[in-house]
């Protein structure tokens, strides 16, 4: 078992770039989230042959802009904020966090900071089984102590459910609006509240008048959007029930 570490979180400095791209660092407690959000990644996220991660860049509608990811897992994980109702920024490796823990000097890269609805929420990614080691518990234990310290949630993000992981991966191809019919998707946005307990291939039924295709690319872009549940442990089908937000 981890020993709770020792941690002067009076000494802790935050290190972030700025919009402009220039570095800043500064003590944690004056951090200002807002200016976080704006900021780019702190460090410079590299591409070359050979290499043992998968970076990549992917397109958020949350940030109507390209967000980096290092691995796989990020991009899910990414993927799976991006796909939260109540996430309404992403930014990724946001910061530098460096704090005295046990008497040593000792400097973190976090992952992704969120600004959701109820407040910044500062994300590292690890495998599962990397997180079962004790150094990465010491390290999740003492990130987590400072970033409660500012007020802030900080977790620490595993492998997410295939089912879900799969059916945010799919929904995702819907994600951009303006590749949808504006027309169609307007026309199932005003009687939404009436999908409810209906299958997607009933929905898509109910618009003959309209092209299948289109009806379909309105209706998952709405599931997206949240507009539309179902149940996301469970792989979407055409006889999947649809429910309106609770």
């Amino acid at each position: 078992m981890v020993r709770e570490p020792e941690v002067d979180v009076g000494s802790a400095v935050l290190t972030h770039r700025t919009a402009a791209g220039d570095l800043r660092a500064g003590d944690a407690t004056l951090a200002q989230p807002l200016e976080l959000y704006e900021g780019r990644p702190v460090r410079i996220f590299r591409w070359y042959v050979g290499q043992r991660h998968y970076s990549g860049e992917y397109w958020s509608s949350t940030e109507r802009d390209l967000v980096p990811h290092e691995s796989r897992l990020e991009k899910a994980i990414l993927m799976i904020a991006d796909f939260d109702p109540d996430v309404h920024r992403i930014v990724a490796q946001p910061f530098l966090l460096e704090v005295s823990v046990n008497g040593t000097r000792v400097r973190h890269t976090l992952d992704y900071l969120l600004g959701t609805n109820a407040g910044p929420v500062v994300v590292d990614v690890m495998r599962a089984e990397r997180y079962a080691q004790d150094k990465y518990q010491f390290l999740a234990a003492w990130t987590r102590r400072v970033m409660h310290s500012l007020g802030w949630t900080y977790v620490v993000s595993t492998e997410p459910e295939p089912a879900v992981l799969d059916n945010v991966r799919f929904l995702s191809g819907y994600r951009r609006e303006w590749l949808i019919n504006h027309a169609v998707v307007t026309e199932l946005r005003a009687q939404r509240n009436q999908f409810a307990g209906n299958t997607l291939r009933e929905v898509e039924a109910a618009f003959p008048h309209r092209c299948e295709a289109l009806v379909r690319s309105a209706l998952l872009h709405l599931l997206w959007r949240r507009e539309l549940t179902f149940d996301i442990t469970r792989p979407l089908q055409p006889s999947t029930r649809l429910a309106s937000p609770s």
